[in-house]
């Protein structure tokens, strides 16, 4: 339509809502469908949290708060960065967010203009560019792919840096790979960062409860502290603690950056949800046994979906590290027939396929920049995770 902005036009439409949005239809026309297509914990919100968002209720604490959030919350985002991460930050150098999304929005709309560069490691989370592109920016693909474990290599890096960029964006673990940076592997990607002083760094760390066989998870302004004043270290407790209706994302940076954060969201959305900030400083600051009990869980989730995956299918699938997602490579299918006759060319046409075929819903890993591949959450009861696989190794062995 033509009152609709150039900005807009920029912007693709999410892939995973789409894929989501079809199994919904699929459902509802009476297609047994099983959605593994979205990231969302299938935990329910702790009990904890739960009651003090009652609590907070009772207690009227409905009205409008700060912008960049409550000062509990802000003392208790603080106290996460200096307890897990070992970084020495203040609530003054903390913000507060509705969604983890919301703060990468409002950090790159307060600091793109156009012509700037984004750095953006494939494969990616598919709103990460079109964010970009969104603020007039243009996003740099740094590829990586299964050779190196889906992650960024130093020389990768330092190759994807011109004099226009501005940030790199980091994600681990990685949506959608589930691939997690070591200590050792972030120090390499942060000695390249060293030695480009006009780059900012932004991490998603919103999966970093979620690290599985014993890694510790790291961070890149805690392997590198002399990074921090160009780092904003973005997490939140949607994954962590099952809260993603809640919307609550928090970060840590620059002052300068979240001082034009906090102008951007006062004049958006202004204070996230008064009830959500209050249920998060509980998440934060209450009991956290819970998450080693979770972790176990996904492990073993992923174990059993990553060998179902491989079990004579023709797919390939690295062992995630990480998160809740298996991104196994569909290549050696591409070009070929499925049962009932659709033809196999694109990694979308073999998504589609298994959706209309078998209802099983993924996602494809061209959303994600690195076409031959899906992604599956394993964020789902294992009954339908088992359910699923085997809808799955049924249609990889119909093919022809």
């Amino acid at each position: 339509m033509a009152f609709l902005s150039q900005a807009l036009g920029r912007v693709a439409p999410s892939a995973t809502v789409a894929i989501t949005q079809k199994a919904r239809e699929l459902a509802r026309s009476g297609k047994d469908v099983i959605a593994l297509s979205a990231g969302e914990p299938d935990f329910d919100t702790p009990d904890n949290v739960k009651a003090a968002a009652r609590r907070a209720m009772d207690e009227g604490k409905t009205k409008y708060t700060n912008v960049d959030g409550i000062p509990e919350l802000k003392a208790a985002v603080a106290d996460k960065f200096r307890r897990d991460n070992g970084m020495d930050v203040t609530a003054a150098d903390c913000f507060v967010s509705s969604g983890g999304k919301q703060i990468i929005f409002n950090a790159m709309l307060a600091t793109l203009d156009a012509g700037d560069e984004v750095v953006i490691p494939v494969p990616y989370w598919v709103s990460y560019p079109e964010i970009t592109r969104l603020c007039g920016a243009e996003p740099v693909f740094a590829h990586a792919d299964a050779s190196t474990g889906f992650k960024l290599t130093p020389e990768g890096l330092d190759a994807a840096i011109t004099p226009k960029t501005k940030w790199v964006l980091l994600n681990t673990p990685s949506n959608p790979s589930g691939a997690a940076y070591s200590e050792d592997e972030l120090r390499g990607l942060a000695d390249v960062l060293m030695r480009h002083e006009h780059v900012h760094i932004l991490t998603d760390d919103i999966y970093e409860a979620l690290v599985y066989d014993g890694r510790k998870f790291a961070t890149v302004a805690q392997v590198e502290p002399r990074l921090m004043a160009r780092t904003l270290t973005m997490n939140g407790v949607s994954k962590s603690h099952a809260m993603t209706g809640w919307r609550i994302g928090y970060c840590t940076g620059p002052r300068p950056l979240l001082k034009a954060m906090t102008t951007l969201q006062g004049q958006s959305t202004t204070n996230p949800s008064s009830i959500s900030q209050w249920a998060a400083v509980e998440a934060l600051n209450g009991p956290q046994g819970f998450l080693d009990e979770w972790r176990a869980v996904f492990q073993a989730r992923r174990d059993m979906v990553v060998a179902g995956l491989t079990d004579g299918t023709g797919l390939e699938c690295l062992t995630p590290e990480g998160a809740f997602y298996a991104f196994p490579s569909i290549k050696r299918h591409l070009g070929r027939t499925s049962g009932q006759g659709t033809s196999l060319a694109t990694d979308t046409d073999f998504v589609m396929a298994l959706l209309e075929e078998t209802g099983v819903a993924l996602v494809p890993g061209s959303a994600f920049g690195l076409e031959g591949h899906m992604r599956l959450s394993y964020a789902a009861a294992n009954a339908e995770l088992e359910a699923a696989v085997a809808r799955i190794q049924a249609f990889c062995d119909a093919i022809r």
